[in-house]
C-alpha cells in the first residue's frame, strides 16, 4: 500500500492507458492531428479527458464552459459526455487552432453541442453574465493564459450554479509553483491555488493529474 500517488513511469503510464482509456475513434483521430503541431504539449492527456467525461456524466452536466479551445480534444471530450441537447459555450482568442478540432467535432457527432466563441474570454464571460446566465453553467474547464486564472474563476464562479464544478488545468505547472516564481504565469498560479486554499465559497482538490488539475465545487 501506498499513503501517497504513485510515479509514473513510462511503462505504468502505458498501462494506464492501455486499461483504461475508451476514446471515440474522433478523439484518438484528434489527437494523432495535433501531435505534430508544435504546440502539442497544451492538449490535455487522454486520462484527463476521460476524467473529465466521468464527472460531466456523474453531475448530469447539460450546460458547461472551457475557457482555451486549442484543437479541441477537451471539448470533445466534454461534449461526447453531454445528453443530445447539451452545451459547450468553448472560448478561445485564436481560431486558427480550434479549426483543426472542428472536422472532428462533425466526425463525432456533436458540433452542434459546441458553441465556438472567439475574443478574450474575459469580455465573453462578462456578456454572458450580463446576458442573465449567472448560476446557469453545471461545469467550467479553465485552460487558458495563466496570468488571466484569477479573473476566469471569478467569472466562472458566478456563471456556475450552486454545486456546480470548476476544473482549472496546469495548476502544478511543472512543479514550478513549488518553487520561487521566475515568470508572471507561475506567480499567478501560485497566487490562485492560495487563493483557492482559503476559499470558502467553494470544496476544493488539487490532483496531481497530468500537469496538476483542480476541482473546486461552488458551495
Amino acid at each position: 500500500m501506498s499513503n501517497r500517488t504513485l510515479k509514473l513511469d513510462d511503462t505504468l503510464y502505458q498501462y494506464v492507458l492501455d486499461h483504461s482509456i475508451r476514446e471515440h475513434p474522433a478523439q484518438s483521430a484528434l489527437r494523432q492531428a495535433t501531435a505534430s503541431h508544435p504546440l502539442a504539449g497544451m492538449q490535455i492527456s487522454p486520462e484527463q479527458g476521460q476524467f473529465m467525461a466521468l464527472l460531466i456524466k456523474l453531475m448530469g452536466a447539460r450546460r458547461t464552459l472551457e475557457i482555451g479551445v486549442f484543437t479541441g480534444y477537451s471539448a470533445l471530450s466534454v461534449a461526447l459526455a453531454l445528453p443530445d441537447d447539451g452545451h459547450v459555450l468553448a472560448c478561445d482568442v485564436n481560431g486558427e487552432y480550434p479549426r483543426i478540432g472542428q472536422p472532428y467535432w462533425e466526425q463525432a457527432g456533436v458540433a452542434h453541442k459546441i458553441e465556438l466563441c472567439l475574443g478574450p474570454a474575459l469580455a465573453t464571460l462578462d456578456q454572458r453574465l450580463a446576458a442573465g446566465e449567472t448560476g446557469l453553467y453545471d461545469f467550467a474547464f479553465i485552460d487558458a493564459d495563466k496570468v488571466s486564472y484569477d479573473g476566469y474563476y471569478e467569472r466562472c464562479l458566478r456563471l456556475a450554479r450552486s454545486g456546480g464544478l470548476i476544473a482549472i488545468d496546469n495548476t502544478l505547472w511543472s512543479g514550478q509553483v513549488a518553487a520561487p516564481a521566475t515568470t508572471p504565469d507561475t506567480a499567478s498560479l501560485q497566487a490562485l491555488n492560495v487563493k483557492l486554499h482559503a476559499d470558502e465559497r467553494i470544496d476544493l482538490s488539487l490532483l496531481p493529474l497530468s500537469d496538476g488539475l483542480t476541482l473546486a465545487r461552488k458551495r
